[in-house]
């Protein structure tokens, strides 16, 4: 069984050593390329972490909403069950998702996502596929047309791990990018086979017009001078 969990984070900010917290968490279970409907979904109370205007407007989510929701301290914990030991998947998650929910888990003195079983999707799309002028989330759906519907009013992490799941799943069914040196030498085997190359190029049976010949000695006296 391939069991990979697709996972999401909301935050107060792009910082966490600025202080800033993760305040939504979205997981989505994919067994042998299957999305199977079991999924995680938490929002947490950011422990006196003002959200600003900024980061409210991409999520929507607000401070007086997570006044009553759980720590991390109580989701870290049921987290780290629901991914066991599976490989972990994230958006832009090398730069962003893996080192924010990796510094939450050291706050809660937990083991960290090791990694070796990170995955970040925009490494895999820029060996996968090319095209999109831009490989973010959104761009990625677009381009395998996967809806965004869901997503039209705000950003969730629970709606953003459902659609990372479905481009996971696009991106391990694509081709890898083929190497160019392969392309390349194939190229070169092809022209060595054409008929106009080497000595099956074909011969003309029949001599030039004089018309013919007067235009070779004019390009080739430009040439000359």
């Amino acid at each position: 069984m391939n069991r990979i969990i697709c996972f999401d984070l909301e935050t107060t900010g792009f910082d966490y050593a600025k202080g800033d917290r993760v305040i939504e968490i979205g997981a989505v279970e994919v067994i042998d390329g299957k999305i199977t409907g079991n999924s995680f979904h938490e929002y947490i109370n950011p422990e006196g972490k003002i959200i600003p205007p900024s980061a409210y407007m991409v999520h929507k989510i607000s401070n007086s909403f997570l006044e009553d929701k759980p720590k991390m301290a109580a989701i870290a914990p049921k987290l780290l069950e629901f991914i066991g030991d599976s490989n972990v998947v994230a958006h832009n998650g090398f730069d962003f998702d893996f080192p924010f929910i990796n510094w939450e888990l050291r706050k809660q003195g937990l083991l960290e996502i090791p990694r070796d079983r990170q995955m970040d999707t925009i490494v895999i799309a820029r060996h996968k596929i090319f095209g999109p002028k831009e490989y973010s989330l959104d761009a990625l759906a677009k381009w395998f047309g996967i809806s965004l519907t869901a997503r039209a009013d705000a950003h969730g992490a629970l709606i953003d791990a459902e659609i990372l799941a479905k481009v996971y799943l696009e991106l391990e069914s694509a081709a890898p990018l083929r190497n160019i040196g392969d392309i390349i030498e194939e190229q070169r085997e092809a022209m060595s086979k054409h008929p106009k190359v080497g000595a099956s190029f074909p011969q003309r049976e029949f001599p030039p017009h004089p018309d013919e010949l007067t235009a070779h000695e004019e390009f080739m006296k430009k040439i000359k001078n």
